[in-house]
C-alpha cells in the first residue's frame, strides 16, 4: 500500500528537474512533528520534492539521516513517487549511486534498506549478489534477508535429512542473526539437533548483577529522584526503601536473552524503583555499544557518567531496543542501570526488568575477559555476602 500522502497528492505530479529549493524543502519536512506540527509546510515541500527526477533519489535518502519517523515517511513517499514515475516512463534509476549509498553503513538503516529494495526492483540479480554482504551489516533491516537465506538453506537440508548440513547452516545463521524471531527459530532448531546453544554468551548479554530495591516511584517521582546508588555505589550499604530496608543482592539470570527480573528477588511490586550494578572487565580499550531492552522507565550510567534515559512504561521491549555508544577502557568498567516500575496493575504491566549486552557496532558480542559461566536453570538470587536481605 502506498503512503497516504502519495495517494492524496500523486495525481498532481508532473516531471520536472531537480529544483533550487531542495534544501529548504528538506528543512521543512524535517520540522514535522506530532499532533500535526508542521504538516501543511511539509505537505507543500513534499509536492515539490516528489516532482524531482531519478538523480534526486539518493539525496532524498541521505536526508533521512537523523530524521524523525514522520519526516522519514514523507521522504520515503517522495522517493516512491519519483521511482514510480521514472520507471513508468522507462527511465533508469541511478543503480551505481544506490549501491554506493548502501555501502555507507553510517547512513540511516531504513534509507539503506529502501535503496536495496529499489535495486532489487530494477535488477533482482544485483540484489541477490549483494545479499550475502549484509550478513554482518549493522543494519538489522538489511541483515534479516541475508540471514533468512541461510535459514532457508538449513530448512532445505533438514527436509533432505542432511543433519550435518542443516547444523552448519543454522550455526552460521545464529552467528549473524539479530532479529528476535529468527534467533528463536534458529536456536530452537539447533537444540532439536542436540547442539549446545549459549545465547547470552553469543550475544554478550550480562547475566550477573547486583540488584537493590525498592525505592519509591509513586506518581512516577522515581525517575528524576537521585536515590543513593546514583551518588555512590556502596555494595555494603543499606538504605531506607519504600517498604523496608533496601540492600544489594546478587542476581544471576539464565534467561536466553539476558532478562534481569527485579520481581524475582523483591516481589511483584508496583510504583517502585530499583538499581542494577555490574563491572565489566575489558581485555583492551575499544569503542563499544551498550544495547538495552526495557519496557519500564530507565537510566544507564557507564563509568559514573549518565548515558541516557527514557521515562516511558510498558510500550514494549525488544533486543537492541536502545543503543548507547561507549568507550571501554582496559580493565574495570562500571555499569549502573536504574529501572522504574509504574503503578498500573493490569496483568501486562507486571514486568519490572531489563536486558543489556555489550557489543561492537555490528552487534557482535564483546565478552569480559573474566566472564562468568552462563547460569543454568531459572534466575537465581542471593543476599550480598556482607549484608543479608529480608
Amino acid at each position: 500500500m502506498k503512503p497516504l500522502c502519495l495517494l492524496l497528492l500523486g495525481s498532481a505530479l508532473t516531471t520536472v528537474p531537480a529544483h533550487a529549493d531542495f534544501k529548504s524543502d528538506i528543512a521543512a519536512i524535517r520540522q514535522v512533528g506530532g499532533e500535526g506540527k508542521g504538516n501543511p509546510q511539509a505537505g507543500t515541500a513534499w509536492q515539490s520534492l516528489a516532482k524531482g527526477d531519478a538523480k534526486s533519489i539518493t539525496s532524498l535518502l541521505a536526508a533521512m539521516d537523523d530524521a524523525n519517523d514522520l519526516a522519514a515517511n514523507y521522504l520515503r513517499s517522495a522517493v516512491d513517487a519519483i521511482v514510480d514515475r521514472e520507471l513508468a516512463a522507462k527511465h533508469t534509476l541511478p543503480q551505481a549511486d544506490l549501491e554506493k549509498f548502501i555501502a555507507d553503513t553510517k547512513r540511516n538503516p531504513r534509507a539503506r534498506r529502501l535503496a536495496y529494495e529499489l535495486i532489487v526492483r530494477v535488477s533482482p540479480a544485483t540484489g541477490e549478489k549483494l545479499l550475502p554482504t549484509f550478513l554482518n551489516d549493522p543494519s538489522v533491516e538489511l541483515r534479516r534477508d541475508a540471514v533468512q537465506r541461510l535459514i532457508d538453506a538449513a530448512d532445505k537440508a533438514l527436509a533432505a535429512q542432511d543433519k550435518a548440513a542443516a547444523t552448519k547452516e543454522f550455526s552460521n545463521a545464529l552467528t549473524y542473526a539479530r532479529d528476535e524471531a529468527q534467533i528463536k527459530k534458529v536456536a530452537g532448531e539447533l537444540r532439536k539437533l542436540e547442539q549446545p546453544v549459549d545465547l547470552p554468551k553469543h550475544f554478550g548479554f550480562l547475566t550477573h548483577w547486583k540488584l537493590i530495591g525498592s525505592f519509591d516511584n509513586t506518581k512516577l517521582v522515581g525517575f528524576d529522584t537521585a536515590y543513593p546508588p546514583e551518588k555512590a555505589v556502596d555494595l555494603a550499604a543499606s538504605y531506607d526503601g519504600k517498604l523496608e530496608k533496601a540492600r544489594w543482592v546478587d542476581v544471576a539470570t539464565a534467561n536466553d536473552y539476558g532478562m534481569v527480573d527485579f520481581n524475582k528477588p523483591f516481589g511483584d511490586l508496583k510504583g517502585v524503583t530499583g538499581y542494577a550494578f555490574t563491572e565489566f572487565n575489558a581485555a583492551t580499550a575499544l569503542p563499544a555499544e551498550l544495547r538495552l531492552g526495557c519496557k519500564n522507565g530507565w537510566k544507564v550510567w557507564f563509568n559514573g557518567k549518565l548515558l541516557f534515559g527514557r521515562d516511558e512504561y510498558h510500550r514494549g521491549a525488544r533486543i537492541d531496543q536502545y543503543r548507547l555508544p561507549v568507550e571501554l577502557k582496559a580493565g574495570k568498567n562500571t555499569i549502573l542501570v536504574k529501572v522504574c516500575q509504574n503503578e498500573d496493575v493490569k496483568d501486562w504491566t507486571k514486568e519490572w526488568e531489563f536486558q543489556l549486552r555489550v557489543c561492537d557496532a555490528s552487534g557482535t558480542a564483546i565478552l569480559a575477559k573474566d566472564r562468568p559461566a552462563t547460569p543454568k536453570g531459572p534466575t537465581t538470587a542471593k543476599a550480598d555476602s556482607k549484608k543479608g536481605t529480608k
